[in-house]
């Protein structure tokens, strides 16, 4: 099994295998969803300081904070699973 790495901003990069979900920081069940995940220790903030604006929910419990937002992911993450499966062909 191959794993997949995107870039999620300022250098930092995650294993598109293990995401769960990538959504906005916006509503109140993501930010408290956030909260709780950084009392737990769970977060991992890749913001670099700057504002969050996606939340990736990974497969291991982990919470990892980007200043990219959730549509530019998205596209690194299938651009990167485009060019793998024309690759196959």
């Amino acid at each position: 099994m191959e794993i997949k790495l995107i870039h999620i901003g300022f250098g930092n990069i995650v294993n598109a295998g293990k995401i769960i979900a990538i959504v906005s920081p916006e509503s109140a069940p993501v930010r408290r969803l956030v909260a709780s995940a950084r009392e737990d220790g769970r977060t991992i903030d890749a913001t670099q300081g700057r504002r969050t604006k996606s939340v990736i929910v990974m497969e291991n419990d982990r919470i990892v904070l980007s200043a990219l937002l959730p549509e530019t992911i998205r596209g690194r993450a299938q651009s990167d699973t485009e060019t793998e499966e024309s690759e196959d062909e």
